[in-house]
């Protein structure tokens, strides 16, 4: 019977299609997946899924036909013997090695007259001659090793840079991506747009979209300087510094409710950059100190008295 095609938002919904034109279950049906839909940015689902099936066919296997040994040979010893007299006859066409002088004979001398000492300076010559190459091996100058090093701090923000725009241009948002280094090891790409409320799908609630933006493009530069990647931040409409501000001062609340009462107090869990801010937030506090507890995600910032 002829391939039947059909299409569905799954796989299972177009193999399922399929069955139902043909009227058999799985079970009696030869199914093939040409296409599978396709993920895209933030597990959105893009196309759909398509598939062939027709029935099974139901006729016999062909018999296989085995193969006739000649005669006098068994199945057994026979053809071991054989393959043992083959590999024995190779090994005795191979060219044998010359055998190596004695050591005892070395040691003792007992070489002809002029033997000994034809051989004695042909050592010599050759540790000389050993020696000598690798001296001029060990003046050779080192390769630069060009991989170290990777690529320079601006070249891995031209790649993030690079990316953002066209991840803007696919989702159609009109923004200006900016570059500033922080220090010699950090550089921050800042996307930018008036009104600011059209980027908020790249922040998510929390910053959770805006989190695995800045892993995504972090993974772009690795992959083009596996060797060397700086530490690559990127903030949206300015989240980032309006989130470290907030947090600061909800942290010197909580500061000064935990010198009042004499308790310590933990806070709610929060992300690795999140407990920074809290932590730089009270570094020069009086009377207080904080650390972090939990395992993640659930990890938390315990602000406690001193």
């Amino acid at each position: 019977m002829d391939w039947v095609e059909t299409t569905g938002k799954t796989i299972d919904e177009a193999t399922q299609r399929a069955l139902e034109h043909l009227g058999v279950s799985v079970a009696d049906a030869d199914v093939e997946v040409l296409e599978e839909p396709k993920t895209g940015l933030f597990g959105r689902t893009r196309g759909e899924a398509r598939v062939r099936a027709r029935v099974r066919p139901s006729g016999p296997r062909p018999k296989r036909t085995r193969r006739s040994s000649p005669k006098g040979e068994g199945r057994g010893d026979g053809s071991r013997q054989k393959s043992q007299a083959e590999k024995s006859a190779a090994e005795n066409t191979r060219p044998q090695k010359e055998p190596r002088a004695a050591k005892s004979d070395e040691a003792s001398g007992s070489e002809a007259p002029g033997q000994g000492t034809s051989r004695s300076a042909q050592r010599r010559r050759n540790r000389s001659g050993q020696s000598g190459n690798s001296q001029s091996r060990d003046q050779r100058p080192p390769k630069e090793d060009t991989m170290a090093e990777g690529i320079t701090l601006a070249e891995q923000a031209d790649i993030a840079k690079e990316f953002l725009t066209g991840l803007l241009a696919a989702m159609n948002l009109t923004a200006e991506v900016s570059v500033k280094e922080i220090d010699e090891e950090t550089v921050e790409l800042s996307v930018n747009a008036t009104p600011p409320t059209e980027l908020g799908v790249l922040v998510g609630p929390r910053g959770t979209t805006l989190q695995a933006l800045q892993e995504i493009t972090r993974t772009v530069v690795q992959a083009k300087s596996p060797s060397r990647t700086d530490r690559i931040l990127v903030d949206v409409a300015q989240y980032r510094e309006r989130r470290v501000a907030a947090l600061g001062r909800f942290a010197q609340q909580v500061a000064q409710d935990v010198l009042e009462s004499g308790e310590e107090r933990a806070l709610e869990p929060m992300s690795a950059a999140d407990r920074k801010a809290v932590h730089d937030a009270l570094t020069d506090a009086d009377g207080i100190v904080t650390r972090s507890e939990g395992e993640e995600p659930r990890r938390f910032v315990v602000v406690a008295p001193a």
